[in-house]
């Protein structure tokens, strides 16, 4: 029954080419906006991942509170013993110190008199002892001039940041910022290298120093910000996030001491929970809407075709068949327009989602204004889903 309704849908194909072509259509558009949205919503988690948030993180109660302005001058004490107890007991993460701060760089002339200046953000981590960080940042991707640091006192500067202020490698620069106390700090750095992440809210401003120069010039001796833990799997999974954090709170965190330690999961860390819950929803309403628009298109097709029908369902009448047998016919027919047009669909679908992926579009020109950190050239992301939404 199968194969014979089959060969008549191919021979007939006012009755399965125009289902087969607004089917394939549509599952090709559903499956590329869904790879789209899971790429950026990937992307925008990597990201802030990588730079911000790490998969979990700890840091002290009143940091957490005001965690979005940095205030490293609320940073955790005692940071060697706070790690040695976080690889003992969370072997499965990788935990590293990061500090974070704001300031001046100031290009002075050959008499030491500022040339220029401008407001950088701060990177304080690991360059010299440990390879991690440089894998987390691609900071050798990332390397548009010079090379990465090499020994004490020497800093990468964003090459945006270099350019306004006519800087050069091998320049020697000051960093102005505040100590842990809240006294000046003032420390010379030389430009080992220039720096372009792609991230227009980091490529605006930001520096990179070894944390134990910021440690030193900051007054911050054996101190960080925050304590970042990445999966040593390399794959962010919420759930085990949300787990160890409660573990970790149960233990260390006291509501009465501001600052005793706290572990904050990815997802509560600013406005990332709100940001995909929106995401998710909007891509939820989206595909809602555009299958029914299919699905009325494919409704009044059929309708069409009925009425065109009229004449071979009066001759099958005729000859014996019963209205039952008809319309299961008729309802197999339709499956197998549906299966042809879905398996059409998805391959043309994943065709354009693989090259959105591989190619990705570059929108750097609209992200200017932006404050988040989101990369400037987005790509798809090819997951189980798409092969049957």
């Amino acid at each position: 029954m199968f194969k014979f309704l089959t060969k008549g849908l191919l021979h007939d194909k006012s009755r399965s080419l125009f289902p087969i072509i607004v089917i394939s259509a549509g599952v090709a558009v559903t499956v590329v906006m869904l790879a789209w949205i899971q790429g950026i919503t990937g992307m925008f988690i990597t990201e802030n991942a990588r730079f911000e948030t790490g998969h979990t993180k700890v840091v002290t109660r009143a940091y957490a509170e005001a965690m979005t302005e940095k205030p490293f001058d609320l940073g955790i004490l005692e940071a060697d013993a706070v790690l040695k107890n976080l690889n003992s007991e969370f072997p499965e993460y990788k935990w590293i110190e990061r500090i974070y701060f704001g300031g001046l760089l100031d290009l002075p002339d050959e008499e030491g008199n500022s040339l220029s200046q401008g407001q950088v953000i701060g990177f304080a981590v690991d360059l010299l002892n440990d390879k991690t960080e440089n894998e987390l940042l691609n900071l050798e991707k990332a390397l548009v001039s010079g090379r990465l640091p090499q020994a004490s006192n020497e800093i990468l500067v964003s090459d945006d940041v270099t350019s306004k202020m006519k800087a050069n490698l091998d320049d020697e620069v000051t960093v102005i910022s505040s100590t842990m106390l809240g006294s000046m700090a003032m420390k010379n750095f030389v430009i080992s290298g220039t720096i372009k992440f792609g991230i227009k809210a980091l490529d605006k401003g930001a520096i990179i120093v070894d944390i134990a120069d910021a440690q030193r010039f900051m007054d911050m001796n054996n101190a960080c910000s925050e304590i970042l833990g990445f999966s040593r799997k390399g794959k962010y999974k919420e759930s085990q996030t949300y787990e160890i954090s409660a573990k970790f709170n149960e233990k260390y965190s006291d509501e009465d001491d501001e600052f005793s330690l706290k572990m904050v999961p990815l997802m509560e860390q600013g406005e990332m929970k709100m940001f995909l819950a929106a995401t998710d929803s909007r891509v939820g309403l989206f595909l809602f809407i555009f299958i029914i628009l299919m699905s009325l298109v494919l409704w009044n097709s059929g309708l069409m075709n009925g009425i065109r029908r009229y004449g071979e369902i009066g001759v099958r009448l005729a000859i014996g068949e019963s209205k039952t047998h008809i319309y299961r016919a008729m309802i197999l027919e339709s499956v197998v327009v549906g299966f042809a047009g879905y398996v059409i669909g998805t391959i043309i679908g994943l065709g354009f989602a693989y090259l959105l992926q591989e190619v990705g579009v570059d929108i750097s020109s609209m992200m200017n204004d932006v404050s988040v950190i989101m990369n400037s050239k987005m790509n798809a992301q090819i997951t189980a889903d798409c092969f049957y939404i």
